[in-house]
């Protein structure tokens, strides 16, 4: 079982967040768990265009990692967010991240992985940001097991005192991909998008024609 865990903190091994992604990868491991940690900030993600080339080939024409840090994400079972509050939102470099997923969110492409998210504020906001990230793994597909937003008011121990709740969520986590927990709300949620973006795909198949396909594959367009 492989978790990949992004944490967004221009901050390095000083970050807030990055001391509760790390709880959280605690308590993943604690359950048999092989975990994967990357610094959104030693990788290069271009902006989004809006050019729509994904939609009608599969393939973005911007030269640089994403391809690379998406295969991992496909290729793991677990997804875990971190990022400190940016002014109610999240830093620049996850967002251009999350703007580079809309082929994904088209074709339902995470449907069956599982995930959660951390964020720590300076004093407030950090549940809206984790709320935020959340949403975005939603629109996805995939299956959301919780979160932990944890503001530090100046206590630079806060991470440290909520670390038993995040390495809780990392076992949750586990305990979620193994099936041990089930989510039948967030399951009809993920079957209602598939069958809107299929529908949206055979609506557009001349422009969408890599979602097209995607969905034909899937054997959800005959």
């Amino acid at each position: 079982m492989k978790i990949l865990c992004i944490n967004a903190s221009p901050r390095g091994n000083e970050s807030n967040t990055l001391q509760l992604v790390k709880s959280v990868i605690k308590g993943s491991e604690s359950e048999g768990a092989e975990a994967e940690l990357i610094d959104l900030y030693d990788l290069r993600v271009e902006y989004c265009t809006g050019c729509g080339a994904c939609y009608a080939t599969g393939e973005c024409p911007q030269l640089d990692d994403f391809e690379e840090l998406f295969d991992r994400i496909l290729n793991s079972d677990g997804i875990v967010l971190g990022a400190p509050n940016y002014i109610n939102s999240v830093p620049a470099p996850m967002k251009a991240f999350f703007d580079r997923l809309s082929d994904a969110i088209h074709c339902q492409m995470l449907t069956g992985k599982f995930g959660c998210s951390v964020c720590t504020a300076g004093g407030s906001k950090e549940d809206a940001v984790v709320e935020y990230m959340n949403g975005v793994l939603m629109n996805l597909g995939v299956t959301v097991v919780g979160g932990l937003g944890v503001a530090m008011h100046g206590d630079l121990d806060a991470p440290q005192k909520a670390a038993g709740a995040a390495e809780e969520l990392g076992k949750k986590l586990v305990k979620s991909i193994r099936g041990e927990i089930k989510y039948p709300d967030q399951d009809e949620l993920h079957r209602r998008n598939t069958e809107y973006f299929c529908q949206l795909a055979k609506s557009n198949k001349e422009r969408f024609t890599h979602d097209y396909e995607w969905y034909v594959q899937k054997g959800l367009i005959k």
